[in-house]
């Protein structure tokens, strides 16, 4: 068995320091886990909380009372309850007055309470007052009644109630959050009138199961009307194992072509989601949304306005992203942590939870109708005194005359208690008269009546469950509401493609060698028009559009993608491909293109040699590439082009020594990634010095013309002029005429 230490001021200075330090822990941590962070099943409120509301009622806050300044109260529980900051203090009491914040608010307040875009926004202490509401007597009725344990305060001068004797399940009426050490709450809020119907039912049915219980209790009902779609079963769920989590959505309809949110998600600021939206509309995600208002005010405290830009627009589509994507949907964490009647933090189902509060409200009540039944037996002893008294008023008023000490002789001649000669000596000359006789009697008769019914209640348990459960529709019936939060089916909300948010225009994508690249509108421009920084001039370049991908190829082979719009304008000289992509340290893009995943392009490299390869085996999101083309030592890749049917295409590769040759397309593999096979035989393709090399190539049609260029001459060759250069892949090709063997470029005109 371990041996305790006894931690005295002394033996704390012997201590090691790793037990010091373990004891200093372990007491802070239940400290923080009883006396802080988690509420207590029997009321539902934290120390804080109770001592804010306790101390109101002290001051006389009641409903019916003129309001006080906050600051009064404030220094009343830090002075005789809660020696902590008055910063925290404050808070908690804002935000048991404020009304988006707690279901069922305890607090009255005039002035500045916070908003719902900012619940943090409320004013000082000193500015704003408040006092008790009239649901606080739920918490607060019975206190005098016998029915709760006191302790002392912080200095031991006054005494305060351990917890208060709530008449309803405070802890899930208005939830609680918190986070302690080693674990945390999170209860949500829930409706009045669910809950006292669901201990109604248990108290006639001690045997109910969670899915009955979930029967009456339909769900978490927030201070907000947004909408709970969190499906039944998953509730169920919650309530059966005591965690999980709620999903919110905000609710909006249809007026006049625009789309007016009327309710956001409990704790979301509806600013906050117009900033989401708009930041949305200025990255240009959100082309379908014209305008955005708040028309928030006071007859609407909810009312954000989305403009769409046409009415094409599909408004459950466009909503259905903003869910995704906004505050407009979202979850909360459901964590029913507690501290139990025993004084240990446990986690509940519902059932456990309810029935666990019925024998707290049970004890209290019993407390309650015992300290009654002891007030009217003590109030009939002393009636009894006071009725021998009218039968022996003579003999009463000779003893009071002749002696020194009447109250003995009272006791001894009339046989009286301690308390009866007390009261008896007590009475004025008015209560002798024949009609306080007669009052005495009356009232006799109306405490015995009212002792007979409490101790036939106090004996019953049938007749105790029947005042709980009569109490319970009393306060239900006074202070209970419809469900704010309705529980509907919705399917999950799907943000859309961010490709169809981007609108569809023709773009240029220029790339320059040392790998500068920029987007112009339209595709008639010419690249070449351009101007380069120094040093640095036009590469290549492509067609496309702006809501598709732009996908570029390095020296080493790896190909990489970036979205058409994302790319600068081409009003400047655009911004180096490095600094948003991961490509090798020594790396240089050689080449762009864009297009459609099911589409064909040719790939190679100027070593001469090439495949086929589909659009979407090019395509990735790392930002470090994917290999694609093996590229040969001291090869660079081609400008990859499109190809249409390989069946009826041919392929024409030119050398820089003029050698030329057209070969069916068709004889290309089709491949993933890889080196391909060989195009053209160019003998010092392994050479370290590459004399020769693939100038360029071009994919042919039936209808095509190839263009040869070679400084300021050009040559068209065409049908059987292209026949003469027909040969079966890897051969040498043909020589070009002596002023194109130095041919610059080639092209193609359909």
């Amino acid at each position: 068995m371990e041996n305790k230490v006894q931690y005295n001021d002394e033996a704390i200075e012997k201590l090691p320091l790793h037990q010091f330090a373990e004891k200093a822990y372990l007491d802070y941590s239940m400290y923080v886990i009883l006396d802080r962070a988690l509420p207590h099943i029997g009321d539902g409120m934290k120390p804080v909380q109770r001592r804010i509301v306790y101390a109101m009622s002290e001051l006389g806050l009641r409903a019916t009372a003129k309001h006080k300044k906050s600051a009064r109260t404030v220094g009343d529980v830090l002075g005789k309850f809660h020696p902590h900051g008055d910063a925290a203090c404050y808070e908690a009491m804002v935000l048991m007055a404020q009304p988006f914040s707690y279901r069922y608010p305890l607090i009255n307040g005039q002035g500045n309470w916070g908003s719902l875009d900012d619940p943090k926004s409320f004013a000082a202490m000193r500015y704003t007052e408040a006092r008790l509401t009239a649901f606080a007597q739920v918490l607060l009725d019975e206190i005098a009644q016998g029915t709760v344990e006191w302790l002392p305060n912080f200095d031991g001068s006054l005494q305060e109630p351990v917890v208060l004797p709530a008449r309803l399940p405070m802890v899930l009426l208005n939830g609680a959050s918190g986070i302690a050490v080693g674990m945390a709450t999170d209860i949500p809020p829930h409706n009045l009138r669910e809950v006292a119907s669901a201990c109604i039912h248990l108290l006639d049915n001690p045997d109910a199961t969670v899915s009955e219980l979930c029967k009456y209790i339909k769900g978490p009902d927030y201070p907000t009307e947004a909408e709970i779609i969190t499906p039944e079963k998953d509730i169920i769920t919650i309530y059966k194992t005591g965690h999980g989590s709620i999903r919110m959505r905000a609710r909006y309809e249809k007026e006049h072509g625009d789309i007016v949110i009327t309710a956001v998600p409990f704790q979301t600021s509806g600013a906050k989601v117009l900033e989401q939206i708009a930041a949305q509309m200025t990255a240009k995600k959100l082309p379908m949304v014209e305008d955005l208002r708040d028309e928030s005010d006071h007859e609407n405290p909810t009312r954000l306005v989305i403009s769409p830009r046409s009415n094409r627009v599909d408004v459950e589509e466009l909503m259905a992203h903003l869910f995704a994507t906004t505050d407009l949907e979202r979850t909360y964490r459901v964590n029913l942590n507690m501290i139990s009647t025993d004084g240990h933090p446990r986690v509940f189902d519902v059932k456990s939870l309810l029935g666990e509060w019925l024998s707290f409200r049970t004890e209290t009540v019993r407390r309650r109708m015992q300290h009654r039944l002891d007030k009217v037996l003590k109030r009939m002893h002393i009636l009894e005194g006071l009725h021998i008294t009218f039968l022996n008023i003579d003999d009463v008023v000779h003893i009071i005359r002749t002696e020194d000490k009447p109250k003995p002789v009272f006791m001894k001649r009339f046989e009286l208690s301690d308390e009866q000669a007390e009261a008896i000596l007590e009475l004025k000359l008015r209560h002798l008269a024949r009609l306080e006789e007669m009052k005495i009697r009356a009232e006799q008769k109306k405490l015995s009546a009212e002792r007979e019914k409490l101790e036939k209640t106090l004996n019953s348990s049938r007749r105790m469950k029947t005042l709980i459960k009569k109490e319970m529709k009393s306060d239900a019936a006074k202070f209970g509401d419809k469900r704010r939060s309705p529980i509907v089916q919705r399917e999950a909300a799907q943000a859309l493609d961010p490709r169809s948010l981007i609108p569809s225009e023709p773009i240029t994508i220029i790339l320059s060698e040392k790998g500068w690249v920029r987007a112009a509108k339209g595709n008639e421009l010419d690249p070449l028009s351009l101007s380069y920084k120094n040093g640095d001039r036009f590469l290549t370049a492509a067609k496309g559009r702006s809501d598709r991908l732009v996908l570029f190829i390095d020296s080493t082979g790896r190909c990489y993608s970036l979205i058409g719009h994302s790319l600068p304008s081409a009003r400047g000289y655009g911004e180096p491909l490095d600094s948003r992509l991961k490509a090798p340290p020594t790396a240089m893009f050689n080449a762009v293109l864009t297009g459609e995943d099911e589409e064909l392009f040719f790939v190679g490299t100027d070593a001469g040699y090439g495949f086929i390869v589909n659009y979407s085996d090019l395509v990735t999101k790392n930002k470090s590439g994917k290999a694609v083309v093996s590229v040969p030592k001291g090869a660079k890749v081609l400008q990859p082009l499109k190809v249409a049917d390989p069946e009826t295409e041919w392929l024409a590769v030119v050398t820089n020594t003029g050698y030329l040759m057209v070969f069916s397309l068709s004889e290309l593999p089709l491949l993933s990634k890889g080196k391909g096979v060989k195009m053209i035989n160019i003998p010092s393709a392994k050479a370290a010095n590459r004399e020769e090399y693939v100038l360029g190539a071009a994919v042919l049609g039936l209808e095509s013309t190839l263009i040869l260029h070679a400084g300021q001459r050009h040559k068209a060759l065409k049908g059987k002029d292209l026949d003469h250069y027909l040969n079966k892949r890897g051969r040498r090709g043909r020589k070009l005429s002596l002023v194109f063997q130095k041919v610059e470029r080639i092209e193609v005109w359909d």
